[in-house]
């Protein structure tokens, strides 16, 4: 007889380790197997089962082998919005600086030539 569960209250989402979620797709392949029957056993939708597969596939797993961290999309999109910002405040600081330093170079060349005499010497004393 199969396992009937009960659902009392409301429940928070259920986390599956990648070890149960690696155990569950090569479940799948094995001969005699489908998604489906699989996804009815452990209890999970076909579709969830059906995407870690794909995601196995891509090489998922093997990123949390080798110790790697996997990161969500959603937190890869908020950090390349992050270096495009950052990016843009580098450029415009390095803008200012440019135009600091002509802004010396002028002032600086200003100051010679206030200090240089006007008239050349007089050398015919």
């Amino acid at each position: 007889m199969d396992r009937i569960e009960v659902i009392t209250g409301v429940q928070r989402r259920r986390r599956y380790t990648a070890e149960e979620k690696a155990v569950m797709v090569a479940e799948c392949l094995k001969p005699g197997m489908s998604v489906s029957l699989v996804a009815r056993r452990h209890g999970i939708s076909a579709s969830l089962l059906f995407k870690w597969k794909k995601l196995m596939n891509d090489g998922g797993y093997s990123a949390n082998e080798s110790g790697d961290e996997v990161v969500s999309a959603s937190e890869v999109k908020a950090l390349n919005k992050k270096v495009r910002e950052l990016e843009r405040m580098l450029g415009r600081k390095t803008m200012e600086a440019e135009i600091l330093r002509e802004a010396l170079e002028v002032a600086q060349t200003k100051r010679l030539i206030s200090r240089t005499p006007l008239l050349p010497p007089d050398d015919s004393r």
